[in-house]
């Protein structure tokens, strides 16, 4: 491993690769600064400027923009009490307290430093873990590739808020997946005789405008002229008494961020949750949580960058995005031509590795970036929204456009956008949209494949031991949504 790392490290530490993972984590850092954007929706703005780039390089920017965005948005939440996406809201509980009790230096420094041990603990287990993974990933075939990807969807509609939004999303991108010409047939289907449907619903206009364009709206209704705390310099510098609160805080949080992070469709908002609700019971002034714990700060900050670079498990090992970031991550290996599963870590062992450097890499940038610079990125904050909105916007239909140089992507790109602002204005979560949208063909083929070898009879998924489990698995994923909702009748009932 730590021979295959060193190999990972000599790639990343490439002139070019170094310049663009600083890209990357800056340009993260902005847009997890800019409330209302989050990481999904600068990955899916920036993904059509890297076609031009090598896929290794274009991996490297794509994940410095999905973890750097974590830190950034720690600003908005401590400084205006606004989380700049879901995964921010604990920390704004005691972070933004911490402000008014003029210690935002503290709680921004805490976050930087939490998050960035949280960030390197979590990468070194993606090292360990993710070659072995792969390595039984390489047993499955067709029927467990079927199953696992129908398990990645389902989990993400079991752990969401409301299950059946949540499935309704994945049945949806499933049907835009299936627009276009069958694969093996030939026939077109679901494209009611319109020429601009027979190529399909490329995957870039569905994520620039279910999440670039719909945020930019959504954002735009909810403008508010907030001014944010002023922080220092001087400020950042924690006390002894600091340290010690947070010394195991940081590392509980990080553990429950990774593990959380590793299962598919958990994210880094659940694990901040529960990291912040563990660190609670066992802190011994739990009186304090709410009203500016510095150690609720740490724990929440830690869980979710923990959580971030543990949902690339999934993806490295097996093809399997745990996260809609990591969903846009697995789009961009595709389109940059690679084929994502347990292949991946031999066939492309160099990218594996030196992503993973990477993200060594630019954890650094980002606690050098965060320390000393955070009162300069808190600046951005005072820069109005309405001025941001339309560049954002034309960055978005500049992207859509690029990606295929044909206007009807930019037409599919608003009518997406359209659509990602009713599913936010009707509480229906996005990510089980782009998740099916990405592992639509995944699916489809894999259980043809698994038809054909068994001559039509489903019994192959339940003869083989690992496809048998995994359809266990389904069937959990698919009654405990259930199962929660009965109990939550006979609760009221009661």
């Amino acid at each position: 491993m730590f021979d295959q790392l060193l190999l990972g490290f000599a790639t990343a530490l490439e002139p070019q690769n170094l310049l663009f993972i600083f890209l990357g984590v800056l340009i993260g850092q902005v847009v997890g600064a800019l409330p209302g954007l989050g990481p999904s929706a600068g990955m899916a703005l920036l993904l059509p400027l890297t076609f031009g780039l090598e896929p290794v390089t274009a991996i490297m920017m794509l994940a410095g923009i999905m973890y750097g965005a974590q830190y950034g948005g720690t600003l908005t939440s401590v400084l205006i009490n606004v989380p700049g996406e879901a995964s921010g809201v604990m920390t704004a509980v005691d972070g933004h307290a911490m402000a008014r009790q003029g210690r935002a230096g503290a709680a921004l420094s805490i976050s930087a430093i939490g998050s960035f041990i949280a960030g390197v603990g979590s990468v070194m287990a993606v090292a360990v873990l993710t070659p072995p993974l792969a390595s039984f990933g390489l047993k499955f075939n067709a029927p467990e590739y079927f199953l696992l990807a129908l398990l990645g969807i389902l989990a993400m509609g079991s752990l969401g808020g409301s299950p059946i939004k949540s499935i309704a999303a994945g049945v949806l991108g499933l049907m835009i997946a299936m627009i276009g010409v069958d694969p093996m047939t030939g026939t077109p289907r679901l494209s009611f005789d319109q020429p601009i449907l027979f190529k399909g619903i490329d995957f870039i206009p569905v994520a620039i405008g279910v999440f670039g364009i719909a945020e930019v709206l959504a954002s735009l209704e909810r403008v508010q002229s907030v001014q944010p705390i002023r922080t220092r310099l001087r400020d950042m510098w924690l006390t002894a008494e600091d340290w010690t609160k947070c010394r195991f805080s940081v590392i509980r949080g990080g553990a429950i961020g990774l593990f959380v992070g590793i299962m598919p469709g958990a994210g880094a908002s659940i694990a901040s949750l529960l990291a912040y609700l563990a660190e609670r019971n066992f802190s011994k002034t739990p009186e304090t949580f709410g009203k500016g714990a510095i150690d609720g700060v740490a724990a929440a900050e830690a869980a979710n960058n923990a959580a971030s670079h543990g949902a690339t498990i999934p993806m490295l090992s097996l093809g399997i995005p745990g996260s809609a970031s990591t969903a846009i991550l697995l789009a961009a290996l595709i389109l940059h031509g690679i084929r994502p599963g347990p292949q991946l870590m031999t066939q492309e062992s160099a990218l594996v590795w030196g992503l993973i450097a990477s993200m060594l890499v630019g954890n650094v940038f980002l606690l050098i970036l965060n320390l000393p610079m955070a009162p300069v990125f808190a600046a951005l904050l005072r820069i109005p929204y309405v001025y941001l909105a339309p560049g954002i916007l034309g960055l978005s239909l500049v992207g859509a456009y690029a990606a295929t140089l044909d206007i009807a992507t930019v037409w599919m790109a608003l009518f997406f956008g359209v659509l990602g602002w009713l599913m936010m204005k009707f509480d229906i979560p996005r990510a089980p949209l782009v998740l099916a949208l990405v592992l639509a063909s995944l699916m489809e083929m894999s259980l043809r494949q698994a038809l054909l070898l068994s001559f039509g009879s489903p019994m192959i998924f339940v003869e083989r031991p690992v496809a048998a489990v995994l359809l266990a698995a389904v069937a959990f994923a698919i009654f405990l949504p259930v199962l929660g909702a009965v109990r939550r009748r006979r609760a009221r009932r009661a």
